[in-house]
């Protein structure tokens, strides 16, 4: 049988993803072979803080962050990326307000003393 591999977070408890949460830094941590007091000190946590979210209990986001990072996991952080998009409705004003024409007026004569820099 194949183990399930998506999570369903939506049905989850807060308490089940952390959980979770818990139980991925630790796979983490030990595929690189770390022991909590290592990782505490690389984090710049205590060790408790390690144990405590690999036990499934509640940290700070801030201590989360610093795990992830002495881990060189920032990376899972990209799904939070956000990005600017423009609605089709302010696309299509700016596209209104860009210029359809020149105005046909001469451009002024240059100066002689200009050397153009």
């Amino acid at each position: 049988m194949m183990a399930k591999t998506n999570i369903d977070w939506v049905h989850m408890t807060d308490t089940a993803i952390v959980q979770q949460l818990g139980t991925y830094i630790k796979r983490l941590r030990l595929q690189q072979d770390t022991s909590q007091a290592q990782l505490a000190d690389k984090a710049g946590l205590n060790r408790w803080t390690i144990s405590k979210i690999e036990n499934g209990e509640p940290v700070t986001l801030m201590s989360l962050i610093q795990i992830l990072r002495a881990l060189q996991s920032l990376h899972i952080l990209n799904t939070f990326q956000v990005s600017e998009e423009i609605s089709p409705l302010a696309y299509a004003k700016l596209k209104k307000q860009q210029r359809q024409r020149a105005s046909g007026k001469s451009n002024p004569k240059p100066n002689k003393d200009d050397l153009g820099w």
